[in-house]
Formats: structure tokens, C-alpha cells, sequence
């Protein structure tokens, strides 16, 4: 069984570009990178204070959804205040899952899903939580030597589909995928997957790409893009 190997820099809790990415092997599944740095936008608003679910969501009303700037035709909603998820799910390819909150180790690498929970799916708790304002980090094994793992289906979501996200207070986070893209490990573009948004941005994480066998290990990423479309 290959190990997983993160080395490089602390996840940070700041503001700024991404410098740095997931890297090593889950088992048979590998993250691309060097070192992981996760940017997020100011916390100013979810710092203030718990609202209730009506008062910080309303519902997908004009007066919540607006248009990105340079980007095609692109309606988001407005950032969610902060709240742990708990749950994701991908209607259009039937997958549905926990999610555990994952910290540090004790080297200060990022914690990845135990190979024993293959069917849970990881949340990075330093970046921020689905549906505030940045971008948020889910991750998961596509297989372990027992067989498919929670995001075995991941490459066949297509743009458009929806990732809802339960979250702790009660709301959905509704997110809309713009696209999937898979990455080799070398070269693979930190700033573009971990860097920071005004807008509530979500990016689904898992190994991709050809598989090398004398290492045990794949060659690269997929990488599913989304950006907060509603709320329930």
C-alpha cells in the first residue's frame, strides 16, 4: 500500500493566493502537488455572530443572486455566514455522503479520510465551510484495494449538475458545477484551484489521470469546480 505524503507548508488561514497543493498517495489515490495553502475572504460578517438560517439565507430571492463580473453569465447567490458541513450529495451521479472535518497531523500536513470510512468524503476545516464567501475543500478516495470509494463517480459529473451541502444549521448550500478538470501532478495550478473568491466557490478533490503501477500511485488530479447557485 502506498503511503499518503503531504510535505510543504501548514494549511493557512489568510487571505491571498493559494500556494500550494495536496500531494502524495491515498492507497491508490494521489493528490498533485507540493505543499497545500488554502486563501478564503474576510470572515468579517460570520466573526459577528450565528444568524438564524432564515435571516443569513431568505431563499434564492433577486434580492440573493447576482452576476459575477467577467464571467459568463454566471448567477451566484450571495455568500452563506459560516456552518460545518455535514453532508454532500451529487443527485446527477448518485452519490451521497458524510463528510468529517479534518484538521492537522502532527508533522502539519492535512488530514486526508481514513482508509476504513472508503464511503466518507473529507472536508478541510481550514478552508472555509460550503457556501461562505472563498473557496471551500472537499476531499475523498476514489478506490482503496477493496474496490470503488466515495468518489469513484466523480468524473462523470458534468457541468451544470448540482452538489448540495447539509449543512449544521439547518440550510442546504446549492452549488452549481462549472466544470472538471483533470490536472497532472506536476505543474498543477494552486492559485487557479485554492485561491480566493469574493464569492462562495467550492472545489471536490480526488485522484485522476493515468495510473502508475510501479509506484501505486496516479498521476494527477480531477478537480470539480462549482460556485454557489442557492439555498434551502
Amino acid at each position: 500500500m502506498a503511503e499518503l505524503r503531504l510535505p510543504g507548508r501548514s494549511v493557512r488561514r489568510t487571505v491571498g493566493l493559494a500556494t500550494g497543493t495536496l500531494s502524495g498517495c491515498l492507497c491508490a489515490v494521489a493528490f498533485a502537488g507540493a505543499a497545500l495553502g488554502l486563501a478564503h475572504a474576510d470572515r468579517g460578517l460570520a466573526a459577528a455572530g450565528p444568524q438564524s438560517a432564515a435571516a443569513s439565507t431568505a431563499s434564492t430571492s433577486d434580492d440573493a443572486l447576482h452576476r459575477t463580473p467577467g464571467r459568463a453569465a454566471r448567477t451566484v447567490h450571495r455568500p452563506l455566514d459560516r456552518s460545518t458541513p455535514i453532508q454532500f450529495s451529487i443527485p446527477s451521479v448518485g452519490l451521497t455522503a458524510p463528510l468529517l472535518g479534518l484538521g492537522m497531523d502532527s508533522k502539519g500536513s492535512p488530514e486526508l479520510p481514513p482508509f476504513s470510512q472508503p464511503r466518507t468524503a473529507g472536508w478541510l476545516r481550514d478552508s472555509v465551510t460550503p457556501g461562505e464567501a472563498g473557496t471551500a475543500v472537499l476531499v475523498g478516495h476514489v478506490d482503496t484495494r477493496t474496490g470503488p470509494a466515495v468518489m469513484w463517480n466523480l468524473s462523470a459529473v458534468r457541468p451544470g449538475a448540482q452538489v448540495e451541502v447539509v449543512r449544521l444549521d439547518g440550510t442546504t448550500a446549492v452549488f452549481t458545477v462549472d466544470r472538471l478538470k483533470t490536472y497532472a501532478k506536476t505543474g498543477f495550478p494552486a492559485a487557479l484551484v485554492y485561491g480566493p473568491s469574493p464569492d462562495a466557490e467550492l472545489r471536490i478533490i480526488t485522484c485522476g489521470g493515468g495510473y502508475d503501477r510501479a509506484r501505486q500511485e496516479y498521476t494527477g488530479n480531477v478537480v470539480l469546480f462549482a460556485h454557489l447557485s442557492g439555498v434551502r
